[in-house]
Parts: C-alpha cells; structure tokens; sequence
C-alpha cells in the first residue's frame, strides 16, 4: 500500500483493482445478477403471490404493514427493515417474511424499534420463524435502549403448530418477558391495535404501556366469539366482545380511541414525542465523530471485487476501500498474520475498528486479532467483523505452534469486549472462523450477509471428503462399490450446499438480513448511529448486555 495522503483516520488506500479485466468483469456480472435475484425474493415478500388476501385486507379500508410504518416515521429518515427473507423457503412458501415486519425508525428524533404483523400473511397468525423473528427484534432495542412500536394484526398463534410456539423459552412467553422487563426499564412499550388481537396476541397491548385502538377494526380478546360460544354457549358480535369502543370505555384496556388509522399515528407520534429517550443527533452519546465524506472509489466496483468462484480469494482491503469514509485505512500490524486484516476506518462519520478475513486464521492472524480487539475495547471503538474465511489452520505445525490456544484467546477477546460489535459475512464463514470473527454465537449488535455467503462446519467440498471417508470406514469393504461412494458423496454435498445457502441461514433468522453488498455502508452508519447514543462502558451509563 502506498500513501496518497493522511487524515485523522489514516492514510488512503491505493486500489489495485482493474474494472476493466476480465475477471472483474465476470465477478461484476456474478455479483449482479445474484443482487438482482435478493431484490427480487424481497419484492415477493413486500406483495408477491397473495393477491386476494392483499385486495381483502384493503377492502377493509386498512392500509398495508409497510405503509403504516412510512405513515409513522420522520418524513425523509430510513426504516431499516431486519429479517425481511424469515421463513424463506419453508412453510410451502407460503408465509413471506414469516407475517411480521421488524426493523427500527425514527419518529420525532429518536429511534424505535417496529414489530408490525402482516395481516395478509395468513391473517397474521404467528408460525415458529414469526415468533424467533418478534423475540430477535426485542433482544435488539433492549440491547440498543430502544422503545418498542407494536402495529398489532393478529389472529394470534398457529395452532397446528403450537408446540414450536408455545411451551418453551423463546417462544411467545419469552416474548411477553423480554416486553415487561423492557417497560420496566424506562423503554417504551407502544401498541396500535389495528386488527383482531386473539388469545396470545391480546397480551402484546395488554402487556404495553399506552395502547390505541381503531374503531371498526381494533380488537382484543383472549377468547373470540367462536371459543365464546363453544365454551360458554354464548354467542355474542366481536365488537361487542373486544372492540375499541368497550376496551377504551369500559374495561379500560385501550388508552385512546381514533377513527381511522390515520389518526392513530398521530396520535402515536404524539405519545412517542412524551418519552423521555436521546434524539439520535443530539451528541450525547460517547462515539467519537465527524462530518462524513463517501469513499474515494465507486462502491459499486465491489461486485466487480468479490470472486464469483467462492474457492477464489479477494482481497478484503479493497471491499474496506469502498465503505468507509475518503477510503482511509489505517492498517495496524500490516505485515504479520497478513491473512487477516486490522484497521481503523470511519463509517458515516464514525470511528470502527476493522477485522476482515483475506484467507484462513493461522496462529499469528489470531494473536494480531486479540491485540486489536483489545486495543479496541482501550479506546472505546466499535468492532466491524468482515467474514470470508474457512476458519482456522489444521495439521501438525499449527497444532505445535499452539492454534487452539491463540484461536481460543481470540474469541475469549471477541465475546468479552464490551464495546458494539457488528458482523457482516461477505464471503465463506466456516468452523470456528465463525465464532471468532463474531458469528451469531457471540453475539453482535447486528449481523448481516451478502448474497454471495456460505455459512457451515465447513465447505461442501471438504464435507464430501470427511465424512465421506469417515462413513466408509464404517462399512464393509466388500460390500462398499465405487456407485455406492458417489451416491454418498452426492448426498452429503447436496445437503452441505443446502443447509450452507445464505437464504437457508437467513430463512431461519441466523442473520438479521441479507443486504445488497453496496447498501452496506449505509446499513452500518445506521447501525453506528444506534450506539452512538449509549454511554460508554463503565462511564455510570448504560451497561452493555451482550
């Protein structure tokens, strides 16, 4: 790397792509074509295949999950939605985004976190992924100190299903746990009521402070008309039951009554502008910033970087180059354990520390990783986690030179620092290379995936040779033939190649979205932006859950 000049931040990065070769050109085309195909499968999610259910609920004069949540937020802010691919895949696909919208918003200022049912995704009924989906997005504004917005239309659980719903701890109870234990520490807990409320889905404006119903469609009982009736031999209207009117006159269950849904986000931002949360812009958070400048090189010239053969290797640098901030990056420990990359960057004005695969962790690129991260939690600067490895180093040398130990200290450093963390997996993330670089098990504020991503033990390829031979030893030679080895090496590479998807992983909620490798930066300001608002670790403030 040569220094064409240096900031606050560091020097900035020489590129040495070439947009006009043919293996960017082929990357780019690659890359492309799989952004398209994730824009396309979101797409589906917002308004694909459901027609007469989308023609029924507006028929009902009701206004559409992502509409009312434009309808709510500051004019001109971002929604970062989370987990729109959840149930990708299963339920016989016919359950997109798993009937629930997740993600945070700004109204008057402050950041909230939405958790909105779709009501044209089985009448809002909750499936196993909808549940995991709602409790992942509450473990998120707990740990961020936000609020909660519930656009509550719900026909309650899917009982076919119960048992992957209802008894265990993060099932709906554990949702009802985490909203009581957030309204008890000072984060609002807000509900619209725009729908049927029925059963378990009662408890969500039940269980939050300040409830608003809609006249007409707002309803909440434990128990609809039909349990009534076959319970009690009663027979009564569902108005009368659990509507606005008696709910906010008469049981009191309901705060505040509106007409339209119009009204009720007035009302919404109203009590939203009451609570007593820090504005996203009014710098008392601790994160050190400045005014942002975008990258010195195209961020669109990443499609062209990343290899359309994932066995082919890229440089992480140069994905590095097109995020951050004038493309200034300060490398620490440049020429030692080179298969991993250490920095300090700015993101949005933000300042980050940077580790970022560039190949397989070999003992000195986890004892360099472990002093950075440690550098890092010193200075109180947040760690950006860039995946593309698979894992670390095998075989006798690096047994004897003492892998598991320096691996092993890495992610004792990874899971202990108290500053945020944030992951993104744009590329391979296999074996113990997962976790220390930050995989779901340890607990990012956020972690997201490029298309492009593979997430496993390890690849397909090294799958079909392990187990391979470890099935083949454990039969009998003579009746083994060499169809009966490829039959088996078939299987195990189909089910690798399967479970190791980046749609199966996020159909599934082990990310929190599968981002269009460009949107990243911006994905990440607002990130940053979040953590910017919280004190220091240590500083009397708010203490970090992890």
């Amino acid at each position: 790397m040569s220094i064409t000049s240096t900031t606050t931040t560091g020097p900035v990065w020489t590129t040495t792509v070439d947009p006009d070769s043919e293996q960017f050109k082929t990357n780019d085309a690659a890359s492309r074509q799989l952004a398209s195909e994730l824009h396309d499968r979101m797409s589906h999610v917002i308004d694909g295949g459901r027609d007469r259910s989308i023609k029924r609920h507006l028929g009902r004069g009701k206004v559409m999950v992502r509409d009312r949540i434009d309808m709510i937020i500051d004019p001109g802010t971002p929604f970062m939605e989370l987990s729109t691919l959840a149930a990708f895949g299963q339920y016989d696909d016919v359950a997109p985004g798993a009937g629930i919208v997740t993600g945070i918003g700004v109204v008057g200022g402050i950041p909230f976190m939405f958790i909105a049912n779709d009501a044209t995704v089985k009448g809002g009924s909750l499936l196993p992924a909808s549940i995991k989906k709602h409790v992942r997005a509450q473990h998120i504004a707990e740990e961020q100190q936000i609020g909660c917005i519930y656009l509550a239309d719900s026909g309650g659980a899917f009982l076919p299903l119960q048992d992957e719903i209802f008894p265990d701890k993060d099932h709906f109870g554990g949702s009802f746990y985490r909203q009581a234990r957030m309204s008890a520490m000072g984060l609002p807990q807000l509900s619209v009521v725009l729908g049927g409320c029925t059963a378990g889905g009662a408890y969500v404006p039940a269980l939050s402070d300040e409830v608003i119903m809609v006249e007409g469609i707002g309803r909440i009982f434990l128990g609809g008309p039909p349990i009534v009736k076959a319970a009690l031999g009663e027979v009564i209207e569902p108005d009368e039951l659990g509507g606005a009117d008696m709910h906010t006159r008469v049981s009191g269950v309901s705060d505040y009554i509106v007409q339209t849904e119009a009204e009720a986000y007035i009302k919404l931002r109203e009590i939203c502008a009451t609570t007593a949360q820090r504005t996203i812009d009014n710098n008392q958070g601790w994160l050190d910033t400045i005014p942002a400048e975008p990258p010195v090189y195209n961020p669109e010239e990443i499609y062209g970087i990343i290899s359309a053969d994932a066995r082919i290797p890229f440089d992480s640098r140069e994905i590095i180059a097109r995020m951050v901030d004038g493309s200034e990056y300060n490398e620490f420990k440049p020429e030692w354990g080179e298969t991993l990359t250490c920095g300090f960057s700015r993101i949005w004005g933000h300042r980050v520390g940077i580790l970022a695969n560039n190949g397989i962790l070999f003992s000195n690129s986890a004892q360099k990783a472990t002093h950075f991260i440690e550098l890092c939690e010193q200075r109180q600067i947040p760690l950006l986690f860039l995946q593309n490895t698979s894992g670390y180093m095998v075989g006798k040398d690096s047994e004897m030179g003492g892998i598991a130990k320096h691996g092993a200290q890495m992610v004792t450093a990874v899971a202990n620092a108290k500053v945020p963390r944030f992951t993104v997996l744009i590329g391979n993330s296999y074996g113990a290379g997962n976790y220390g670089m930050c995989g779901r098990g340890l607990a990012p504020r956020f972690l997201f995936a490029w298309p492009n991503s593979r997430i496993a033990t390890m690849s397909a390829e090294t799958a079909q040779t392990v187990l391979v031979d470890i099935r083949v030893a454990g039969l009998k030679a003579a009746e083994t033939t060499d169809e009966d080895i490829a039959k088996l090496r078939k299987e195990v590479g189909d089910q690798y190649e399967m479970h190791s998807n980046p749609y199966y992983a996020t159909s599934r909620i082990w990310d929190d979205g599968l981002i269009d490798p460009v949107k990243t930066r911006d994905a990440l300001g607002l990130c940053l932006s979040l953590a910017a608002r919280q004190d220091a670790p240590n500083s009397g403030g708010i203490v970090y859950r992890m």
